[in-house]
């Protein structure tokens, strides 16, 4: 089993001083997340083959590796010009992780929710493209539904990879969407079954608790999306549970480890999710 850190909330950190801040950090792979001079936003990626082979050697040197590269594009659309755009941003994606040696990569559905049909169509179009291409090169791609997907429920995720026909194509279970994924982490681990190879760990909070009115949003009826990143036990994720239907689920692939809410306190963050994540594994 790999447990990675996303280096989020290093982000300013120099890419090439990347590897040994992680490596003091306690952890021995890095999921390579979205950050301006690598894999912008839902733009074309930065960075070149030469700047890829220094990052390599100040991995190698540092005894860190990447488990797994996670870009965010609108390949979903609905809009057909920005979907064309997003898949020539995933070959180029494609391309940094082979060049990284990296066999896995990691990415949301994306899309409108309030426009599903057509944007699961879009999905679909760029998926009949994009999945040769991983396929060709032996790279995995774990998805997840994100809050403000068109596919937030993860039942509906799990049938959406399955439907994908491709061994390449795997199930990610992100720990802080479980409330917006249904709130049923054993039943959507249990019916991912081996489709399930990755995992992002962060506490959040039920929004759906107190009638709903956990979080007021005016004017009521607005369609947003509300959750956290934060470091286990500070939300109301039950991790006794998750990490038990894991366990029972026969889980063996990567946890990452993806606290966002707190770049004041970085490395206390990050080193207290690696103990804990150590601590519960420990429970297997």
């Amino acid at each position: 089993m790999k447990i990675a850190l996303d280096p989020n909330m290093f982000r300013f950190t120099p890419l090439l001083e990347l590897p040994k801040l992680v490596a003091e950090l306690g952890y021995e792979w890095i999921e390579l997340s979205p950050r301006e001079d690598v894999l912008p936003f839902f733009r074309h990626p930065r960075i070149d083959d030469d700047t890829l082979r220094r990052f390599r050697r100040e991995l190698d040197a540092a005894g860190v590796g990447i488990s797994s590269v996670l870009p965010l594009y609108r390949w979903s659309g609905p809009d057909e010009e920005e979907r064309e755009a997003a898949v020539r941003y995933w070959k180029r994606a494609i391309e940094i992780t082979s060049l990284l040696g990296v066999d896995a990569m990691v990415s949301e559905f994306n899309g409108r929710p309030e426009d599903s049909s057509r944007s699961e169509g879009k999905f679909f179009k760029s998926m009949e493209e994009l999945l040769p291409i991983f396929e060709r090169e032996g790279i995995s791609l774990r998805l997840e539904p994100h809050p403000d997907d068109f596919v937030e429920d993860g039942h509906v995720a799990v049938d959406m990879i399955r439907g994908l026909n491709s061994p390449n194509a795997q199930f990610l279970y992100c720990a802080p969407h479980t409330f917006h994924m249904g709130d049923d982490a054993p039943g959507i681990i249990r019916h991912a079954g081996e489709l399930l190879t990755h995992v992002h760990l962060a506490d959040s909070f039920d929004h759906t608790a107190s009638s709903g009115l956990r979080y007021i949003v005016n004017p009521p009826g607005s369609p947003v999306r509300v959750h956290q990143h934060l470091d286990i036990g500070q939300g109301e994720v039950d991790w006794d549970e998750l990490f038990g239907a894991l366990r029972d689920n026969g889980f063996d692939g990567t946890m990452t480890v993806a606290v966002f809410a707190w770049e004041d306190r970085a490395r206390e963050s990050s080193v207290f999710m690696r103990k804990k994540t150590a601590e519960y594994l420990a429970r297997w």
